[in-house]
This record gives structure tokens, C-alpha cells and sequence, in this order.
């Protein structure tokens, strides 16, 4: 795959970033023409030579060992996502057949078990795509305005840049498209033959100016755990902590299981048990009409 773009915006962003002062390199003198380190500056940090860092930020990654990639994340002071997608391009350059897609990520009739076993969190399963796979009756209840329409499986990012009711339903939206975005930006370098990954992010870049401008900006992130708030349209505020986890691969591949809590005692988690009520009671009524769907929890 010629990832060459990819690799040459991301060094040349992080290298854009890092005064010469940050780097603990002395101020040259003369007025500089770019805002962070120059390229001859990143390879005496990195300790090769000017010409082969050249090379390097032109896209030409393939075959570079580890040991010089470790010193050029040294050098740009990349933390651990913008490591790790650096490894994850040079993976992507080298010369190799593109895996065979897989028609559909399973779920495992034990990963919806453990999911409805969770009744006082909203717990749902995602792809890197950031497609909902598989969710608790709690997870669907807190992002039901994701369900509202047609379109199977939901995703976070349609929602996020393309549904003007997303907005309102995050309470910090320029925080939670940021970190959409390095998510997606972060799954492009793992999984560089995703077709239906180069679709979803073609198919943003054309709709949405606004996620055209951050996935230009090459940001990258690991999704461990952190805390969202949100409007929910039925209860409100709801602020939460969440934590992702890595589901074992002979379970689901590369799908990743994300949990919301609410502290005990606070009204989020009030909100909580009101939004647990209220989906019960809509999944009785659609139950009892014979004309209505299932609910889509999958």
C-alpha cells in the first residue's frame, strides 16, 4: 500500500510542533522558516544523517528497523498512540499481499451475555470503524438518537459529523469529534487495507468540513478510559466515566468493549436508572406490537 502522504503529513506535523528550545537544542540565529524543528535538526536529535531523515519524511519508511524508528519517535517526542501509529505505517509500507476482508466481525453469543449481564452500566462493543456491534439494553438506551435511523451498524463518527442532533447530545462536541477522529486516524494506520474504513473516512472528508479539517490535522489517540458528558433527550445530563477494553480475539477480533458508570449517589446515576426504566418500558411496548420491529440492539 503507497501510504507515502500519510507518513510524510504526520512527520512533518509532529516535527512542526517541537521548538528548538522543547527539543533542548540552542536557538540558531536567523529567522527560521518553520515553526518547529527543521528536518537537519531531527536527524542530529534522532542521530542519522540529514539526507536519509529526508528520505524518510518523504514517505520512503519501508524497511526501516525498529531501532531508527524508536530513536525518531524520541526525537519528535511522540507518546505512545503517535508511536504506535508510526510503527503501524511502517508495517503498512512494507511490500505485502492485502489480507482477504472478512465479510462480517462475529459476535459471540457469550460477548451479548456478558453484555446484558452488565444491568447498572450501558456496555456496548465496537469495531476501529467505531461501528456499534453489539450493546446492553443500557448502552442502547443512552445512545438511542444513534438508532433512530435506518442505517446498520451505527457509528459513532456518521452520528457525531453527520446528525445535527449530535450537537446537543455531547455536551463537548469539538472534545468528542477530536478524539473520534484520532480514534479513526489511529485504526487507518493499523488496518491500512480497510476498505470499508477508506469508505467511511471518503465518504466524512466529502459531507463534513469539519472532519475534513481534523483528519488533515493527523492526530492519533488510544482509547483506555476518560469521562463524557452528555444531554440525553429523555433524562438529560448525564455525566459518566468510561473504560475500553480489548476484547480477546477469539471472541470478537479486533473489537473493543467500552463501559459507562455513573458515581453512586450523584443524579447521573439517577439519570441512569430513569434511562434504564425508560428502555425497558419502550422495549415492553414495541414488544407488544405486533406490527413493530424488534429493537436493534446488534
Amino acid at each position: 500500500m503507497d501510504n507515502r502522504s500519510d507518513i510524510r503529513d504526520f512527520l512533518a506535523s509532529r516535527r512542526a510542533r517541537i521548538t528548538p528550545e522543547q527539543a533542548g537544542l540552542l536557538p540558531g540565529g536567523g529567522r527560521r522558516r518553520v515553526p518547529g524543528l527543521r528536518r537537519e535538526e531531527v536527524a542530529v536529535l534522532a542521530g542519522v544523517s540529514t539526507d536519509w531523515y529526508v528520505r524518510l519524511e518523504k514517505g520512503h519508511i519501508a524497511g526501516v528497523s525498529d531501532d531508527v524508528l524508536e530513536a525518531v519517535a524520541r526525537a519528535l517526542q511522540l507518546d505512545e498512540a503517535e508511536r504506535t501509529y508510526l510503527f503501524d505505517l511502517a508495517r503498512a509500507a512494507k511490500p505485502t499481499r492485502a489480507p482477504r476482508r472478512r465479510s462480517k466481525e462475529p459476535i459471540q453469543p457469550r460477548v451479548q451475555w456478558m453484555l446484558d449481564s452488565m444491568t447498572g452500566s450501558a456496555a456496548f462493543v465496537a469495531n476501529g470503524r467505531l461501528d456499534i456491534l453489539a450493546t446492553n439494553s443500557l448502552g442502547w438506551a443512552l445512545h438511542s438518537p444513534m438508532f433512530d435511523g435506518p442505517r446498520r451498524p451505527a457509528n459513532f463518527a456518521r452520528f457525531q459529523f453527520l446528525d445535527p442532533r449530535a450537537h446537543d447530545f455531547y455536551q463537548d462536541w469539538e472534545g468528542a469529534a477530536k478524539v473520534t477522529v484520532a480514534l479513526l486516524r489511529t485504526e487507518a494506520g493499523r488496518r491500512p487495507h480497510d476498505a470499508r474504513l477508506r469508505e467511511l473516512v471518503g465518504e466524512l472528508s466529502t459531507v463534513s468540513e469539519e472532519f475534513r479539517t481534523r483528519w488533515a490535522a493527523h492526530d492519533v489517540r488510544i482509547h483506555h478510559n476518560g469521562a463524557k458528558q452528555f444531554h440525553h433527550p429523555v433524562v438529560g445530563a448525564v455525566d459518566l466515566s468510561y473504560c475500553t477494553l480489548d476484547l480477546p480475539a477469539e471472541d470478537a477480533g479486533n473489537l473493543r468493549l467500552t463501559i459507562y458508570t455513573a458515581e453512586p449517589g450523584t443524579p447521573s446515576e439517577d439519570a441512569l436508572t430513569l434511562l434504564a426504566s425508560w428502555a425497558a418500558t419502550d422495549a415492553a411496548s414495541t414488544a407488544g406490537d405486533a406490527a413493530a420491529p424488534a429493537t436493534d440492539r446488534t
